[in-house]
């Protein structure tokens, strides 16, 4: 199906560009969300009418879009997950989260403005592109973490995926039960060899 693109789409075209597409892209995403027009007769004449104010509109959105980028260019949002010491997630990050969480952060971004391929699933610093306008483009990273504590470590570089990462590389020695079976200075083995010697035979004679 061939449509009239209303303003820029990644891998398509510009704004007046007509390009062909799957008839169920046009019907289900271009044209219902005013992203392009059917590439008729009576469309071309009403999109060549209202260029100039369509274009107009487009600069309008896109400079309010920048604005917001500026504003989000490297922004960190810390997010506190539960997580095995392997830095699995219990669950997953996905693009409505990270809407919501600009939401609350004062930046009114769709779900579908998120560009993320796939949930995230295990914790660190992950950088997630935003598409607020389809010529403005930022990133932002998201800190996933266990607790503040790790976010801010993990903010400093480190990598908080292995116990000997969290509780430190001198927890297999602090494990050992070494020290709890050290030989007590007091403690005298021929003395209690005696001891045990004399209840048995105390045993035997009561026998």
């Amino acid at each position: 199906m061939e449509v009239i693109l209303l303003e820029r789409v990644n891998k398509l075209g510009g704004i007046g560009d007509t390009v062909t597409v799957k008839p169920g892209f046009a019907r289900n995403y271009l044209i219902p969300t005013g992203r392009a027009l059917r590439a008729n007769e009576v469309n071309k004449s009403r999109f060549e009418a209202e260029r100039a104010q369509i274009e107009a509109r487009n600069e309008d959105r896109k400079s309010e879009a920048q604005k917001v980028a500026d504003e989000l260019d490297g922004k960190t949002l810390v997010v506190i997950r539960s997580a095995a010491e392997t830095g699995q997630l219990y669950g997953s990050v996905s693009s409505r989260d990270i809407s919501e969480l600009l939401k609350e952060e004062g930046f009114k971004v769709g779900r579908s403005q998120v560009d993320l391929n796939q949930a995230i699933k295990a914790i660190g610093l992950t950088d997630v592109p935003v598409e607020l306008h389809p010529e403005v483009r930022v990133a932002i990273t998201l800190n996933i973490a266990r607790t503040t504590d790790e976010a801010e470590r993990q903010a400093r570089g480190e990598d908080l995926t292995s116990a000997e990462a969290i509780y430190g590389e001198d927890i297999n020695d602090a494990a050992q039960p070494d020290e709890f079976f050290e030989e007590d200075a007091d403690y005298d083995d021929e003395a209690v060899a005696d001891a045990e010697a004399s209840d048995e035979g105390e045993t035997d004679d009561a026998s």
